[in-house]
């Protein structure tokens, strides 16, 4: 047993016990490796990354590779998700140096953390152009010990480009409607017309650049332009939930497609996708008004709400790729494949269903001898992904059924599935409950309650489940994760610990949620805790002098650059997330101070939106919201507030705030929001004011005169 069995992170004590003597990022590796005079060899993942369970079974659970590990170096483990600050500081290191980067991370630092050597995953020996990760070690030590000067110095002066390449770039002119329109022109260019998404294979989902498209082609719309924003995003998320990256037995999306067509998925399930794409989802739906797209996001927020939901209502973070195959069960030490949970046997699915098994089979492209490209090592041979091969009409054409009862056969083919997979081993949980992602999930929870309840049933309340979801989790974070008496918000809660101060990110995105779930419930707590929060956000992270919001306080010196994140990746930038919630702040509870860092922080990217636009989309999006110009829409009053409510949730309207409370929560917003404390009902009747810089236009009581102003 090495130095992690006393740590609480998933990914970390998956090693404690490796024979490395592996340490966890502190001062008694630093200590250790400066007493030693060795270099540090650092290892960056995250529990459920499929690679990093490669290398860890090839390398780190070798003895052979252990023994040179310990001899020669001082080695420590780091989960990304945890630790974010130290590892962005060496991904950007990895990148600039080999031009591509990802997990598992592995760098090679001087005992003073400066790196002068790095990759990602590397095979015990050599093979596939990847040198053998045993060869470079005794390579490595033997550079160490014999030119010792030569690595100091290569150190040095890298990590001197790193902190230049860090510095922020300079503030240029507040970026218009017109890097908008070369954003959009750069997503047509790498737009794949014919399987949706932008670029080649593999694909990654992300929502952020599908949330901008929708806003600028509502911007846009009342101006003459086309549609083509529009499209691209619903044939993106069309194409994503048709595919095997959907989950189609138990909902949900798996991280990325290996393919161009989104056929093959990796399996791991992320919560920040979950997240986002039931955002992008919702957002769909009301754009379109196809409830397809409103049933993907119902069906993955349900399996958040099943799978990935802890008991007190924090959201654990993710599910891995990896798990023992359904043959295997049982056995002493089985070997884990990637997908195993997800696949299945032809033979399988004609047992299980009976005669439903040939509609399920001509609906998900079932093969005899398996649809999963042979990769022997996924073990993927014989075996079936689930992804929409023909359509619902296509079945009927083809079958003697009709549409509605291939819709029936589906269905109780998917419940008999799902029971059956209830009985495989599942792939690992990664049980740590984060801020940030929190956050990204209350906002969507938040949002698909008023969705949901817009596009249901007039009778029923859909999205009541979906927002006690969204209370609870923030009520956790509250409880859990925030230190009132101190303003200090914590990063990551697992075990009954809660620790590692939080980063912009988590603040960001946890206003984010809150702001959504304002929005949601008008209960002025939230409303308060997300100001508050701000307000901490600032005094932490703000830039005075170049704008924007650094990633990291700046306070602990073990991380050698206090970076400014400027791309909206896998999970979108603090900067980004904040412009977009300072709009909707300085739009409920005005402040001059907030409007500046919005003005100023647009313009700290404006060579970025006005040249690589398709890099940093949510800020392109926070950016189409500020030249839109914000609506406030505030509902007020008892008697038929629920119609306006399910009225203003049906429209797509990204540029509007939205308050609605009957009688009594109108008297508690009162003290903070005095402009919805004034307005009154309209004859007895919930009256809508639509409103822009608190400027508000006639009430109106009927869902026609609502919908009249809103598109005005």
């Amino acid at each position: 047993m090495n130095h992690l069995a006393r740590e609480r992170s998933p990914y970390l004590l998956q090693h404690a016990q490796n024979p490395v003597d592996w340490f966890a990022w502190g001062d008694e590796a630093f200590a250790k490796a400066r007493s030693e005079d060795k270099p540090i060899f650092l290892s960056i993942g995250y529990s459920t990354c499929h690679w990093c369970h490669v290398m860890a079974h090839e390398s780190f659970e070798n003895d052979s590779v252990a023994a040179v590990l310990n001899e020669h170096f001082v080695s420590i483990k780091v989960d990304r998700e945890e630790r974010p600050d130290v590892d962005r500081v060496y991904m950007t290191f990895v990148q600039a140096t080999t031009g591509s980067g990802g997990w598992p991370m592995s760098v090679w630092l001087t005992p003073d953390l400066k790196p002068f050597y790095g990759g990602t995953y590397f095979p015990p020996s050599a093979k596939w152009g990847r040198p053998g990760f045993i060869d470079i070690l005794q390579e490595i030590a033997r550079v160490w010990k014999g030119d010792r000067a030569k690595v100091a110095q290569s150190a040095e002066a890298l990590t001197a480009q790193l902190k230049q390449a860090a510095q922020a770039a300079a503030p240029s002119g507040l970026p218009g409607a017109d890097a908008l329109a070369t954003a959009v022109t750069q997503f047509r260019e790498a737009f794949d017309p014919r399987h949706g998404g932008f670029g080649d294979a593999p694909k990654f989902p992300r929502p952020s650049e599908l949330l901008f498209l929708f806003r600028e082609h509502a911007r846009a719309a009342g101006r003459g332009g086309d549609d083509a924003a529009r499209e691209m995003s619903l044939r993106t998320l069309r194409a994503m939930a048709l595919g095997g990256m959907r989950d189609h037995i138990g909902g949900g999306f798996h991280r990325y497609s290996v393919d161009a067509g989104w056929r093959v998925p990796h399996f791991e399930k992320m919560l920040y996708d979950q997240a986002q794409l039931a955002l992008a989802y919702l957002e769909g739906a009301q754009i379109s008004g196809d409830p397809f797209y409103a049933e993907v996001a119902e069906d993955t927020l349900l399996y958040v709400r099943r799978e990935m939901t802890g008991e007190g209502g924090g959201f654990y973070s993710a599910e891995d790729a990896d798990s023992v195959p359904p043959e295997h069960a049982g056995e002493t030490n089985p070997h884990k494949t990637e997908g195993a949970f997800y696949l299945w046997r032809a033979e399988e699915i004609d047992e299980i269903l009976g005669a439903d098994a040939a509609t399920f089979t001509l609906r998900f492209g079932i093969e005899p001898g398996g649809n999963a490209p042979v990769d022997p090592q996924q073990e993927f041979t014989g075996k079936n992904l689930l992804y929409v091969a023909h359509s619902v009409d296509e079945i009927a054409r083809q079958t003697t059924i009709d549409a509605a009862e291939v819709v029936d056969v589906l269905n109780r083919a998917r419940v008999r599935l799902f029971e059956a997979r209830l009985g495989r081993p599942r792939p690992h949980l990664d049980d740590k409950v984060l801020t940030a992602w929190n956050g990204l999930m209350i906002g969507a929870f938040a949002r698909g309650s008023r969705v949901l309840r817009a596009m249901g049933p007039a009778d029923g309340d859909a999205g009541e489940p979906y927002l006690q979801a969204a209370r609870q989790a923030a009520g956790f974070i509250r409880d859990r994760l925030w230190h009132p008496d101190t303003r200090t918000l914590v990063r990551r809660y697992r075990d009954s610990h809660a620790d590692i101060d939080a980063y912009a990110e988590d603040y960001a995105c946890l206003i984010f949620g809150l702001l959504e779930l304002f929005q949601a419930d008008a209960d002025p707590a939230w409303l308060e805790w997300a100001i508050t929060l701000q307000r901490r956000q600032d005094e932490l992270f703000w830039d005075e002098a170049g704008a924007g919001w650094f990633s990291t306080t700046g306070t602990d010196a073990s991380v050698l650059l206090r970076m400014k994140e400027d791309y909206d990746g896998a999970e979108p930038t603090a900067s980004s997330v904040s412009v977009v919630n300072l709009l909707v702040l300085s739009h409920l509870v005005p402040d001059p101070i907030w409007s500046e860092r919005i003005d100023r922080t647009l313009r700290s990217f404006g060579s970025r939106l006005e040249q690589m636009g398709r890099a940093v989309p949510m800020m392109a999006a926070a950016l189409s919201m500020y030249l839109a110009g914000l609506q406030q829409i505030a509902i007020v009053g008892d008697e038929g507030r629920e119609e306006l409510e399910r009225a203003a949730a049906r429209q797509y309207l990204p540029f509007a705030v939205t308050v609605s409370a009957g009688r009594e929560r109108q008297r508690a917003l009162a003290a903070r929001l005095p402009f919805v404390g004034a307005m009154a009902e309209v004859g007895g009747r919930a009256a809508a004011y639509v409103c822009h810089d608190f400027t508000c236009q006639q009430p109106v009581t009927s869902v026609e005169e609502l919908e009249r102003q809103t598109h005005a």
